[in-house]
């Protein structure tokens, strides 16, 4: 756990995994985001990728547009965005560019993350170079509620859960992120042995994640 926490931010994580719960019935990935300001939630969302059939629907953006057009302002300075997982790079830059106080998450994305694998969320430069554009670095807290999370995740589906957290591509805060690239285990004994599993899931592996995105 990195941060500084309170009881409203275990209320609004709590809130926020119950919205991943119901994405993952309405056929979406399980990922949810709320912005709350001044301990009033403001905006939340989950995602709409597959329902609208757009990538770029994602829980985070379609949450700060919403809190846009509710404080009817471009700038979320106050607020605070809960979201199930690390927000990935596309979501990061407009909670920078918005100002959003900041950001609380359950699980890291090692591989896909916007502060993990790309440190926008935390990149100084920004606001440094543009500060027009770009506010300071919003406090990030991390690992809130984490095996909630995972649950809305492996109630959504198990085996494929199994298979992402074996990739690597998301974990909680008290576990040491897979390797990436290689994407073998942390034993040298079973490095072959991972290789084959690697190869042999990696067509299951397309195969489940391309049919849940296509359910609605």
């Amino acid at each position: 756990m990195r941060g500084t926490l309170s009881g409203l931010d275990r209320t609004m994580m709590e809130r926020c995994i119950t919205l991943a719960h119901a994405s993952s019935r309405q056929g979406e990935l399980p990922f949810a985001a709320v912005i709350c300001k001044g301990g009033v939630v403001i905006a939340e969302a989950t995602n709409r990728v597959a329902r609208e059939g757009d990538v770029t629907r994602h829980a985070e953006l379609l949450a700060v547009s919403d809190a846009q057009r509710r404080l009817k302002s471009k700038r979320l300075k106050g607020c605070t965005l809960y979201s199930v997982v690390e927000p990935c790079p596309m979501c990061a830059f407009p909670i920078r560019e918005t100002g959003i106080s900041r950001v609380v998450f359950a699980l890291r994305s090692p591989v896909m993350g916007g502060l993990t694998r790309w440190n926008i969320l935390e990149d100084p430069q920004l606001a440094r170079t543009m500060p027009v554009f770009f506010s300071r670095p919003p406090e990030v807290v991390s690992g809130l509620l984490a095996h909630d999370a995972e649950a809305a995740w492996r109630e959504w589906r198990p085996v494929l859960w199994a298979l992402i957290k074996m990739r690597g591509c998301f974990s909680s805060e008290d576990e040491q992120p897979h390797k990436v690239t290689s994407c073998v285990t942390r034993s040298g004994t079973l490095r072959e042995t991972w290789r084959v599993v690697t190869w042999a899931c990696t067509d299951p592996i397309a195969k489940l994640w391309s049919r849940s995105m296509r359910r609605s």
